[in-house]
């Protein structure tokens, strides 16, 4: 397997050290704390989910639903500023700090107009808005909704700008300092919950506040930190109060392909989960379960698919593409083998954590099932078919991603699906065979282009 692995990333002809972007150093110090931040954010939203629970069953059911429409935007906010994060790597690759200081504040200025839109519509609209979503819920379910999107629809534009920032610093490779920020946010939204929770009894209230007030600190944190900074690109006032519509469309072209592919598979996940709710308690609550230990074995290949970002960005920015196609080997390389040791520790220790839960037999044995085809695929296949992806998207091979991305999760997830889980009886089984399916194709696609050097001739700053 290992021999089979560095065939496959097999480095391209060593450049000359004085053509190396980033050392060894480099990437660990620009790695390691986008995996401590990943981790972070999966772990506090456990701890939010537990706190919740103590607010009452309409509480939980209101912020659940709630949290199903947020998270449409905030996969657009994020799109948004993983394609201003590309243009503005680019910008760094080429040296051309007053384009990249236009772009970073081009980036902040479209994330808080298109933020301020969707809450305003969120403030006016919210009950028409839940009712077209989620139908005639139950009155006091229907009471908590409204109170926590009213509340969540105050932080659109603090979750956008951090968003907006946390690119820009990544983009200069300060990983640190996001990190640092979310530690902090996340601590505030921990204590605010517990005391919200437990001590005022404010019900859906006391679990709202505290997550505006951490996103509120984090936006005006991360603003402040990038308008001090002197290094490479820095906000200024007058690149964030002025349109620049040539630099607001370069963007918008990395952003809205990305856009229409990330909300395409969460309009999939969404259909997805009514299908499981088909196949039983049992099955339903083994799903359930399993994803919480997905979304902790996937960290890896998410974070470092972020630095593909960065790194390939400056790279192509730079106009080297044999460099951009030397770090693409590396990382991709650094991505497979941490994949299969970070998958494989998840897979060791799901038993023993699933003593904790008060599952039957029948449905630790399921989840355990679960874990083992979901990691397998994932530290295998995810690497090519997500990381590989962003450095592609980074190189601004936008339009191809998205092509693939679109035909693999309708024409492979959605549709065995329906066939392995439904008509061949699999359950859930079924529809997880029909995920790793999804990254098998995306991965021969993203690993063909990246082979064929095409993705080369994208670069987007012209």
């Amino acid at each position: 397997m290992k021999q089979l692995i560095y065939r496959l990333t097999e480095p391209a002809e060593t450049i000359p050290e004085e053509r190396k972007i980033f050392s060894d150093h480099d990437l660990k110090v620009l790695i390691l704390p986008l995996f401590l931040e990943q981790l972070l954010e999966v772990l506090v939203g456990v701890a939010d989910t537990f706190m919740v629970s103590y607010a009452g069953e309409a509480a939980v059911s209101g912020v659940s639903l709630v949290n199903m429409f947020n998270t449409v935007f905030i996969f657009l906010f994020s799109a948004l500023a993983s394609g201003g994060a590309v243009v503005v790597s680019q910008y760094i690759g080429s040296r051309n700090r007053k384009n990249g200081n236009l772009s970073a504040g081009q980036l902040v200025m479209i994330s808080a107009v298109f933020s301020a839109a969707a809450m305003i519509l969120s403030l006016i609209f919210n009950r028409q808005l839940l009712r077209l979503l989620f139908g005639e819920v139950d009155q006091d379910v229907m009471t908590a909704c409204v109170t926590y999107l009213r509340i969540s629809a105050y932080s659109y534009p603090a979750i956008a700008v951090y968003n907006a920032g946390a690119a820009v610093c990544r983009s200069i490779g300060k990983t640190n300092v996001t990190m640092n920020i979310s530690l902090v946010a996340n601590g505030i939204n921990i204590a605010g919950n517990a005391i919200g929770v437990f001590v005022f009894h404010a019900g859906v209230a006391g679990v709202a506040y505290p997550s505006l007030i951490a996103r509120s600190f984090s936006a005006v944190v991360i603003l402040i930190i990038c308008f001090r900074q002197q290094e490479q690109v820095r906000l200024q006032w007058k690149n964030i109060f002025r349109w620049e519509g040539q630099m607001v469309k370069r963007i918008l072209g990395i952003a809205v392909p990305n856009g229409i592919e990330n909300g395409l598979f969460q309009l999939v996940k969404v259909g997805l989960s009514s299908i499981t709710a088909l196949f039983g308690t049992v099955q339903i609550a083994a799903n359930g379960v399993a994803q919480s230990f997905w979304s902790v074995a996937a960290l890896m290949g998410t974070a470092l698919g972020l630095a593909f970002v960065t790194v390939i960005g400056q790279c192509m920015g730079a106009g080297d593409t044999e460099a951009a196609d030397y770090y693409m080997r590396k990382l991709l390389r650094i991505t497979v083998l941490a994949s299969i040791v970070w998958n494989g520790l998840i897979l060791l220790i799901t038993p023993l954590v699933l003593r904790g839960y008060a599952l039957s037999v029948e449905a630790a044995h399921l989840v355990v099932i679960l874990v083992v085809i979901h990691n397998i695929f994932n530290a295998l296949f995810y690497p090519f078919s997500g990381a590989l992806a962003n450095g592609l998207r980074a190189a601004g091979d936008v339009k191809f991603t998205m092509y693939v991305s679109i035909f693999s999760t309708i024409g492979c997830r959605v549709v065995f699906s329906i066939l392995l889980g439904i008509l061949l009886n699999m359950g859930v089984i079924g529809i997880a065979l029909a995920m790793c399916l999804d990254w098998m194709i995306r991965a021969l696609f993203f690993w063909v282009r990246f082979r064929s050097g095409k993705w080369k001739e994208f670069r987007v700053i012209g």
